[in-house]
């Protein structure tokens, strides 16, 4: 039957199907809608504050650019964000792929759970992770004694516990899908467990790591909240550094300037990122399609039981990761959020329904809880939407070359929100959404609308690797049996639609329930969220204060955790994304 199809679907596109330009001019909407959303809240924004400092006579000018480059202090910045980040992508590489190799390879009691654990660290915010390793790391701090606050070191470390899921998931989702016969044939041939490791898996998993090491790379050199908490200015890095020169010296140009070296770099990244997830979804289906050919007898399973002898180390090192990197800081987070000079107490908890001291908060910490929770929810609504219409383009595979070209290019440019500045999005909200028929400046929508720029791309590689999975050949039946193109969307891709879904709105909602540079910008006084008010009591002195800032962090990382713990008991296999 599936043969008998092919030929009805072939020869159906020449100006004699019915329905043909209606389906068109569908799908024209469906890239349509979300390109004006991004052109009106993203493109607008950003490129308005960058002709603001890079043309500010209408002109380019050269000499001002040029004296912006050759200040030691943006050289300086620049040189720390790539160190951190290099560094900090590293070490994730090095702790991250034996844990894809536990986690994804290896079956074990607890397994689910631990993939849990280690994914909330990624969606965290990171006010809450500064705040968590500040807790840990300073001055009367359970590792206060390694005299690691306000270092490099600190920075790096939480780098790491924020990327390390990302590696963890990227490769774990390419080796568990690893045809484990190249290996067993290796071994047979008398090649040693390391040979066999370097000559044929490293290999195969090389494009799933490029791509882990780019976006971890991405993420390092915009964690906004972890150096402003814990490195300050002493570590400031491009992202700070034009939150710097745009709050406190108002100087646009260099903002302007900053953004265009920081857009410079996330295009690099984006574009490594893209060639490795080609590569190992063409990877991926030369293997399936391999699979699919082989008698049934031959086809193995990947994961194989936890062994304790060849598996030590590898589970020893995740295990170490796991509960020292990962699980002390916040624990160390919950600890000290019980803890005042008056011993343990639930007073900061108790606090967190006041003010907190003398100018500290204009509202309460469950106030800007509230707010969160609204804006997240409003965000999430819109990412999912945008997000979904991007997705189901782009998981089209046209025969045109043009077309792939315009899906590829549609995709590369809804990962752009993921690099560039989110204090460059939020000052370029306020300077362009300022007058009719766009005032957004006093709306309750404009905190939402800039969180769901940001977690667009995350909806997107969501939903995208569940879409890219359904057989073509599907799609064809179905249209060759009489089905309109709108019927196969529902009963075709709208199955798999769902499977990632779930992961699609975790992700969606954790990640605007802690957006911090946009909002820093856009909450109002009277309106703050919850990231905000942290930050806000974290520079205000005073012990109280401080312990406030602890228990509205722990609150945010339990809210956040919940959402993720939901998430993931939706999700399915197929919806690994990275």
């Amino acid at each position: 039957m599936a043969a008998a199809a092919a030929p009805a679907t072939s020869g159906a596109p020449h100006g004699r199907t019915p329905g043909r330009w209606p389906a068109r001019l569908a799908w024209a909407l469906a890239a349509g809608v979300p390109l004006v959303f991004l052109g009106t809240f993203f493109a607008w924004p950003v490129l308005t504050l960058l002709g603001r400092g890079l043309l500010p006579d209408g002109a380019l000018d050269p000499h001002g650019f040029a004296e912006i480059l050759t200040r030691s202090r943006t050289w300086r910045v620049v040189g720390l964000t790539l160190a951190q980040s290099a560094v900090g992508t590293g070490v994730a590489l090095l702790l991250g792929i034996p844990g894809a190799y536990v986690l994804y390879r290896c079956r074990f009691r607890g397994r689910g759970l631990l993939r849990a654990v280690v994914t909330v660290p990624f969606v965290l915010p990171t006010v809450v992770v500064g705040v968590a390793f500040r807790a840990l790391l300073a001055e009367g701090g359970p590792l206060g004694f390694l005299r690691l606050d306000g270092t490099f070191a600190a920075i790096v470390l939480a780098l790491v516990f924020f990327n390390y899921a990302v590696v963890v998931r990227t490769v774990g989702g390419m080796w568990a899908r690893l045809d484990p016969r190249a290996v067993q044939a290796a071994r047979a041939l008398g090649a040693s467990p390391v040979r066999a490791f370097r000559t044929v898996t490293l290999p195969a998993l090389g494009p799933a790591i490029a791509s882990a090491a780019s976006v971890v790379f991405l993420f390092c050199a915009t964690a906004f909240g972890v150096v402003m908490v814990l490195g300050g200015l002493d570590y400031g890095t491009v992202e700070t550094e034009i939150w710097v020169q745009t709050t406190q010296f108002l100087d646009l140009r260099a903002a302007a300037v900053l953004s265009v070296l920081q857009v410079g770099v996330v295009a690099a990244a984006l574009a490594v990122a893209a060639a490795g997830r080609r590569r190992q979804e063409r990877a991926l289906r030369l293997r399936l399609d391999a699979a699919a050919e082989q008698p049934l007898r031959l086809v193995t399973r990947g994961l194989r039981t936890l062994r304790p002898g060849p598996d030590l180390v590898p589970a020893t090192l995740t295990a170490v990761v796991v509960l020292g990197l990962l699980v002390t800081p916040l624990a160390g987070l919950v600890v000290r959020s019980f803890r005042t000079s008056e011993g343990w107490t639930l007073e900061n908890y108790v606090n967190l329904g006041s003010t907190g001291g003398p100018n500290a908060l204009t509202v309460t910490v469950w106030e800007a809880t509230a707010n969160s929770l609204r804006a997240a929810v409003d965000a999430t609504v819109l990412a999912v939407v945008v997000g979904c219409l991007v997705a189901l383009v782009v998981s089209r595979r046209p025969r045109g070359r043009a077309a792939r070209r315009a899906a590829g290019l549609l995709d590369g440019v809804f990962m752009l929100p993921l690099g560039v500045s989110a204090v460059t999005v939020g000052f370029g909200f306020l300077i362009t959404l300022d007058s009719p028929p766009l005032d957004l400046r006093t709306s309750p929508v404009l905190v939402p609308i800039a969180q769901a720029v940001v977690a667009i791309p995350l909806v997107v590689r969501s939903v995208l690797p569940v879409l890219r999975a359904v057989d073509p050949r599907l799609r064809q039946a179905a249209a060759a049996l009489g089905a309109a193109p709108a019927r196969v969307l529902a009963t075709v891709d709208g199955p798999f639609l769902l499977r990632g879904l779930g992961l699609a709105v975790g992700f969606a909602f954790a990640v605007s329930l802690g957006e911090f540079g946009a909002t820093s910008f856009l909450a109002r006084p009277d309106r703050p969220t919850l990231p905000v008010v942290i930050f806000r009591l974290i520079g205000r002195p005073g012990a109280e204060n401080y312990g406030m800032a602890l228990a509205a962090a722990v609150v945010l990382a339990a809210l956040t955790a919940t959402v993720m713990g939901l998430a993931e008991r939706m999700r399915t296999k197929e919806a690994t994304g990275w």
